[in-house]
């Protein structure tokens, strides 16, 4: 018995570690159907996706191919997700192109080399933050900063994607506005055909068609393959044009070009760089695996909640520390957890990771196969995907639905807005959390304070100002709602003094029932406070107070202090002892 009790702990160690052994275990052939289904239509998303979204970044093509491989093979293994799909996403392809504009970095290496070396360092950022225990780290941005910051992403997105999908020669003009003022010399026709061809397939392939084939009561499943296809579809369709009527000769129309037929080579040479080629992509670096570790979480949590599975979020950095690693090696960029691809791998019926291990084979099996028919896919069908596959991240009803309900929230998810718009992604980002951090700041430093009255014939204590209560001539009950610090102790005193001023009690109880933590301030304080009502002939009471505060007073002598006052177990044993 004693030999085994190690064994099982390395075994133990080895389940947590590589969570692909938690689900394998119990894994059959039903649940291999319905994988294999989902993972040929993620598949299907993941082509037309994973090019356009390198484009995206201003990367060639393959390189969003090769960031669909081997990366989601070792979130296979090592997510706890059994559905997220982990390549190139959207937020993270904008945040490569704003630090590959940037004059810095475009002066030292190449695109696909700064793209690695991103995807390197965000990868090390990852793993060494779950080492650190860090997986908490993703509830410090706020909703409405994340909310805020994907919108603007989003807008950028499609703003940069337009003038590919019409046709724009923004190098002939000084904006987009100018492009539409005199677009007889600009636009060019044949591009912008094909690219509102795209969309308008993308369209009524989605909602609309979704909806078709639920009024026919055509199968869930069926009904997503039908309508996820449409990227592919219109990629299809976009080649035939282009073959067709000789669209990229005749009519100049931009099409992807080479593409390395095969499976990427993993190599270091990318490495040959100096340390400060290293450094000046740090700081982006940071930022593209932090948003990508809050993005992936955030959807891996909420399909999670929804299958009443488990997620380690600290196990999670792991997964996506490696993928991006395995990234930076093969020849890819930044990757995370993608929305749609998640979501389209849900709904096609995916049951494990096998799903994504089935989306790999059939890619490389494309890489090796079709790599040449996918040179001639129109840019302008790329853009089209790309502009549609966003277009829902702009939520301008969440914004004003923040706005109307909570206006701290709704000031910190604009200011993150138009910090992206106006500054710059990271910009944007860093604006939000300053801004979320005062509100919450200004929010803790005035708390909510309420003098309280007994409700007839009960024990509840409720606020005089919101409802009809009992009071007494001699005593005051007052309620604070929050933890007491440095940062609202002023606020709290000068509520007291006023309220003191204004009754004039024998008695004042303090209910500390929302009260967690006390500072040394604010004891001090208190201290101070029963001196003086001692010489004026008044007691200072507590009531309610929780475990850890009373543990932090008697550690500090408060409780003589306090006397002759009392801590009372409940207010109604204050109310009980000083009203006869």
């Amino acid at each position: 018995m004693l030999k085994e009790a190690p064994a099982l702990s390395l075994l133990q160690r080895l389940k947590n570690g590589l969570p692909v052994l938690d689900w394998i275990k119990t894994y059959n052939v039903q649940l291999f159907h319905s994988d294999i289904f989902a993972g040929i239509i993620t598949a299907i998303l993941l082509i037309p996706q994973g090019i356009a979204y390198a484009f995206l970044a201003g990367l060639p093509a393959e390189v969003g191919i090769y960031s669909s491989l081997l990366p989601a093979l070792l979130y296979v293994v090592l997510g706890t997700s059994r559905v997220l799909s982990v390549g190139p996403v959207s937020i993270a392809a904008i945040m490569v192109a704003s630090a590959l504009a940037s004059p810095e970095v475009v002066a030292i290496g190449t695109p696909v080399q700064n793209a690695m070396i991103l995807a390197l360092e965000g990868g090390l950022i990852l793993c060494l933050m779950s080492m650190l225990r860090m997986g908490g780290l993703v509830h410090y941005i706020s909703q409405p900063v994340l909310t805020g910051f994907t919108t603007g992403a989003a807008i950028i997105i499609v703003f940069s994607q337009l003038p590919k999908m019409l046709g724009l020669d923004l190098t002939g003009c000084a904006s987009l506005q100018a492009c539409f003022i005199d677009p007889s010399i600009q636009i060019n026709t044949a591009t912008m055909g094909v690219g509102l061809l795209a969309v308008a397939l993308l369209f009524l392939m989605g909602s609309p068609l979704n909806f078709l084939l639920n009024k026919l009561r055509v199968k869930k499943t069926i009904a997503t393959a039908i309508t996820k296809s449409a990227p592919l579809l219109s990629i299809s369709l976009g080649i035939i044009l282009v073959t067709q009527f000789s669209l990229d000769i005749e009519h100049q129309v931009a099409i992807v070009g080479e593409i390395p037929q095969g499976l990427p080579t993993p190599s270091i040479e990318f490495l040959n760089v100096s340390l400060a080629h290293m450094l000046a992509l740090l700081p982006s670096a940071f930022f593209i695996s932090l948003i990508a570790y809050v993005e992936s979480v955030a959807i891996a949590k909420f399909i999670a909640s929804v299958r009443n599975e488990k997620l380690d979020t600290n196990q999670e950095l792991v997964g996506l520390g490696a993928a991006n690693l395995a990234s930076s090696f093969t020849g890819g960029m930044p990757v995370a957890g993608g929305f749609s691809r998640t979501m389209v791998n849900y709904a096609a019926g995916a049951q494990s990771q096998m799903a994504m291990l089935i989306a790999v084979i059939v890619l490389a099996a494309a890489l090796l196969s079709v790599s040449q028919t996918l040179e001639a896919i129109p840019k302008a069908v790329l853009a089209s995907i790309i502009i549609i596959a966003v277009a829902p991240l702009i939520k301008v009803k969440a914004i004003i639905s923040t706005w109307k309900s909570d206006k701290a929230d709704g000031i910190s998810q604009l200011v993150t807005l138009l910090g992206v718009l106006i500054l710059g992604i990271e910009e944007g980002i860093v604006l939000g959390v300053v801004a979320t951090i005062f509100s919450y700041m200004r929010r803790t430093s005035k708390p909510h304070i309420a003098v309280v009255g007994k409700i007839h014939d009960t024990d509840h204590f409720r606020n005089i100002k919101r409802h009809k209560v009992q009071t007494w001539e001699d005593l005051l009950l007052i309620r604070i709602d929050e933890n007491i610090t440095f940062a609202n102790i002023n606020y709290i005193s000068e509520f007291i003094e006023h309220e003191y001023q204004l009754y004039s009690p024998k008695q004042i109880v303090l209910i500390f029932s929302s009260v967690s933590y006390i500072d040394t301030t604010a004891v001090s304080y208190f201290r101070q406070l029963i001196s003086n009502l001692k010489q004026q002939g008044t007691t200072l009471n507590l009531a309610e107070v929780k475990g850890p505060v009373l543990e932090i007073l008697e550690k500090i002598n408060f409780v003589s202090d306090l006397s002759p006052g009392k801590i009372f177990f409940q207010t109604s044993d204050a109310v009980k002892s000083f009203v006869k």
